[in-house]
């Protein structure tokens, strides 16, 4: 029988190794999300995800917080309107590349 203590570090261990693992993204993913973003994000946020007079700089979105960042597209925060009715899930998760991977400091 396997003890409760082994057991429990095994899965903190799991849930620690796939939490701290980095999506990966194709060039063509990340390249859709880029196209979405420049014709519906860049007004806002500025071209390459940086606008200093602009919103949040989209450069620094923490990779770990992929849920904060669909919740915040779909339904929109602050003055940023929801935008689940304009793109799709697809779409989304595109936009979600290309804030990870897509442009850095």
């Amino acid at each position: 029988m396997v003890s409760h203590n082994l057991l429990v570090g095994c899965v903190l261990t799991l849930a620690s190794a796939s939490a701290g693992a980095q999506e990966t993204f194709t060039p063509e993913r990340i390249k859709q999300g880029a196209t979405n973003y420049s014709q519906n994000c860049a007004p806002c946020h500025g071209p390459r995800m940086s606008d200093p007079q602009g919103a949040f700089d989209l450069r620094t979105f923490p990779p770990d917080q992929k849920s904060r960042f669909l919740n915040s597209v779909t339904n929109g925060k602050n003055s940023m309107p929801p935008w689940g009715g304009l793109f799709n899930a697809d779409d989304i998760e595109a936009l979600w590349a290309y804030v990870v991977a897509g442009e850095k400091k």
